[in-house]
């Protein structure tokens, strides 16, 4: 498996503008952002291939490393909201004249009788295309979102 990783990102250089794209589309789940460079592209596209394959960074691993970054940047290190629903909690959203509803459990979320570890992957089940669950379900802001990726 390691070796078909280690080729596919090899190979990333050599496609085509239009074949990254169809990559995007393909592991992304959306089309690639307007105005985004080539480099920048293939950087993306390789950490989201390595991601697929071998998973990606656990939750302690980003408040730390968010942790580390604020502490070189001078900012507290609590600087990063994070949402917490207590179970029992029950978010509502309308989406395409559709009401969707998900009870937050302790360790899960419902939603249709089918448990999810991450309210990430209810709205991309529900929007068909990747999204901030917490975003989706209007826990936090566009622009806390900004300062987060800002970080």
């Amino acid at each position: 498996m390691a070796i078909a990783v280690t080729e596919r990102l090899a190979a990333l250089p050599q496609l085509s503008k239009a074949e990254l794209r169809a990559l995007w589309k393909e592991l992304l789940g959306a089309n690639t952002p307007d105005g985004l460079r080539r480099g920048l592209i293939i950087r993306i596209l390789a950490y989201a291939m390595q991601e697929q394959a071998f998973g990606g960074l656990s939750e302690r691993t980003r408040n730390r490393l968010h942790e580390l970054a604020a502490g070189f940047s001078g900012k507290a290190a609590n600087s990063l909201p994070t949402a917490r629903i207590k179970p029992g909690t029950r978010l509502v959203r309308e989406w395409q004249q559709q009401k969707h509803v998900v009870n937050v459990e302790a360790r899960s979320f419902e939603y249709r009788g089918t448990h999810y570890d991450s309210l990430s992957q209810i709205a991309r089940l529900i929007t068909g295309t990747r999204w901030s669950g917490p975003l989706f379900f209007g826990l936090k802001s566009r622009s806390s979102r900004k300062m987060e990726a800002a970080q």
